[in-house]
């Protein structure tokens, strides 16, 4: 990474579903991929909310304020979709569901403005998806960007900015694409079951839970080894977005993969997450959006995956 990658990003375009009850927490575990009755007050989840086919309608980055107080990250444009969903299923659970994006600042910090933001707390602070609290104001560990470490700054609305020099929101997006970490999107909306995504791989999936919707699929998909499809980083000098059809050189009639998520690389082109055929990435020259279009320089995720530990 040549271009700076270091400060505070404001970041105004993230959704959050607030679960308060007594029930928040088994709730929630019946609902999404993760474990989130034996969630610790020092801890975060990547999580996915399946339907019955296993497939993604969401996901989220997930961490208790309290026992008995939840906050849900997720994209916005699938907030209001998935916050009726999951109020279908409360029925006599006693949790509230409610959209909470405007109740919390959101900041993203990269670099030395996440040992800056948590410099007075003595803990595992390098651990992903560990999380730090200050007072009202929670810090959440997460997944590198090209080794440059990364946390989301959440607090109650009102809370004073984290201290650091402002990064762009646009070159913080950039950095979640380099972490290998992909968020659920409309575009991708039911497009994938969690391990096309390398969930499994990222602490996302808990094969050892209870029952969620989709799980036997997901189950099945992780221990039969029917598996054909993961994610991938890609690099393009064309734009990419979350969405766009990939294709092979040997099959170009139908697609082999889609663009996950994607962002501006500061240096040019755009960087993207894919997910795509297993075959495909081995075989390389996959293209964009048909069989002439953009050439893909294509890399593994950059964190091993479960199957190769």
């Amino acid at each position: 990474m040549h271009t700076p990658f270091q400060g505070v990003a404001p970041l105004t375009h993230t959704g959050l579903i607030r679960a308060q009850g007594t029930d928040a927490a088994k709730f929630l575990h019946n609902q999404l991929t993760s474990d989130f009755s034996l969630l610790g007050l020092s801890e975060a989840r990547l999580a996915g909310f399946c339907n019955a086919k296993g497939r993604l309608q969401a996901s989220f980055i997930g961490f208790k304020r309290s026992h008995t107080d939840i906050l849900l990250l997720c994209s916005p444009d699938l907030l209001a979709t998935t916050l009726k969903r999951l109020g279908m299923f409360v029925l006599r659970s006693q949790v509230k569901l409610v959209d909470a994006s405007a109740d919390f600042v959101i900041y993203g910090l990269a670099g030395s403005a996440v040992s800056e933001a948590t410099k007075s707390i003595a803990d595992d602070q390098g651990k992903v998806w560990h999380k730090t609290d200050l007072d009202a104001i929670s810090v959440i560990h997460l997944y590198p960007a090209d080794g440059v470490p990364r946390a989301l700054w959440v607090a109650p609305a009102g809370t004073p900015a984290p201290a650091g020099p402002v990064l762009m929101p646009e070159l913080w997006a950039w950095g979640e694409v380099r972490s290998g970490i992909a968020t659920v999107t409309q575009p991708i909306f039911e497009a994938f079951v969690p391990q096309m995504l390398n969930y499994e791989s990222v602490g996302g999936v808990n094969f050892k839970k209870g029952c969620y919707p989709g799980q036997e699929v997901v189950a099945r998909s992780q221990f039969r080894g029917t598996l054909k499809r993961r994610a991938y980083l890609a690099h393009a000098d064309a734009a990419l977005k979350a969405g766009d059809e990939l294709f092979a050189p040997e099959d170009a009639s139908q697609p082999c993969g889609l663009v996950v998520q994607a962002a501006a690389a500061p240096e040019g082109g755009f960087d993207a997450i894919v997910s795509m055929q297993i075959s495909a990435f081995e075989a390389g020259g996959v293209r964009a959006l048909g069989a002439d279009g953009p050439l893909l320089s294509l890399q593994s995720a950059p964190y091993p995956l479960l199957a190769d530990i």
